[in-house]
């Protein structure tokens, strides 16, 4: 009887033991899932937020010391460009009078902030030379004295494009307002005029301040025609694409058919600008800020 009475009991040991393994099992299972699910959304979550960082590196090169005089537009729409991308949600590094060290390490900074999603703006105002069908930013510190000198104290136009697009932007915005004389060209075997057309990586957008290989005379007001332009699509459209071409139509107009912006795209969906974040900042109301000459304001 004894015996008949330890067999029961270690059978209902075994049972009960077998019913604890199954119970903590699917308490483990369970556990694992509401683990899980709240790190999907993170993921989710980290996505949607990256993907709405926009940044922009604005550059004005204006003291150039082999030329005849400085300019008197780069900075001044260095400074409204600026304010205009803050006013629409981008997060705004300004670089004035950049040396050949200047622009290195502000290209860095913008790298090192671009996340996968990243929609990224890059502007120069100042001087452009084109050498072996490519174009070049100047620093105000360029030592030019033949063409082979514009690639080893320029910084390639192509070369930033294609690195913001190797650290996982979106897309990417490129505003180049250098289509202007070259003050180094006497120097040079040949003359280089204007910019070479830009070989952009996938989902680029970019315009220039005039047709490839055109000079833009375009001293006259404080602001060039290009970004007083820009500006004022900037106020009217939020699509970068239909910003930039009705900007190449207004400058087309404003300067009576004398610059033509040159705008090439490679976009594989469409990029819009953020709402302007202060919507009582009317057209007319930052219309000092664009420019203090009537004359280059385009007819509304």
């Amino acid at each position: 009887m004894k015996v008949t009475q330890l067999y029961s009991v270690r059978h209902l040991l075994a049972a009960t033991c077998s019913f604890i393994g199954v119970a903590l099992l699917a308490i483990g299972a369970s556990a694992a899932f509401d683990l899980h699910t709240p790190e999907a959304t993170k993921v989710v979550s980290t996505e949607e937020t990256v993907s709405a960082i926009q940044l922009a590196l604005i550059i004005g090169n204006s003291n150039y010391p082999d030329a005849a005089e400085p300019l008197n537009q780069p900075i001044n729409d260095a400074t409204g460009l600026a304010y205009a991308m803050r006013r629409h949600g981008f997060d705004v590094d300004v670089v004035e009078d950049a040396t050949k060290a200047d622009m290195a390490r502000a290209v860095e900074r913008l790298k090192s902030r671009i996340k996968p999603g990243s929609v990224v703006m890059l502007f120069f105002g100042g001087y452009g030379v084109q050498s072996r069908h490519e174009t070049y930013m100047i620093p105000t510190d360029a030592v030019i004295w033949k063409e082979a000198d514009v690639r080893h104290e320029g910084m390639s136009v192509e070369t930033v494009l294609h690195a913001i697009k190797e650290r996982g932007a979106r897309a990417t915005l490129a505003v180049l307002d250098a289509s202007r004389r070259n003050p180094y060209e006497r120097r040079f075997r040949s003359y280089s005029h204007g910019l070479a057309p830009v070989n952009a990586p996938n989902n680029a957008l970019i315009i220039s301040s005039n047709t490839p290989g055109k000079v833009a005379d375009d001293t006259e007001g404080d602001h060039s025609v290009l970004v007083t332009e820009l500006l004022n699509e900037l106020n009217v459209h939020v699509s970068a694409e239909g910003v930039f071409n009705k900007t190449r139509v207004a400058v087309f107009r404003s300067s009576n058919g004398a610059q033509m912006p040159s705008v090439s795209s490679s976009l594989l969906e469409d990029v819009h600008f953020s709402p302007d974040s202060d919507p009582d900042l009317t057209t007319a109301s930052i219309a000092p800020i664009v420019t203090e000459n009537p004359a280059l304001v385009a007819p509304r």
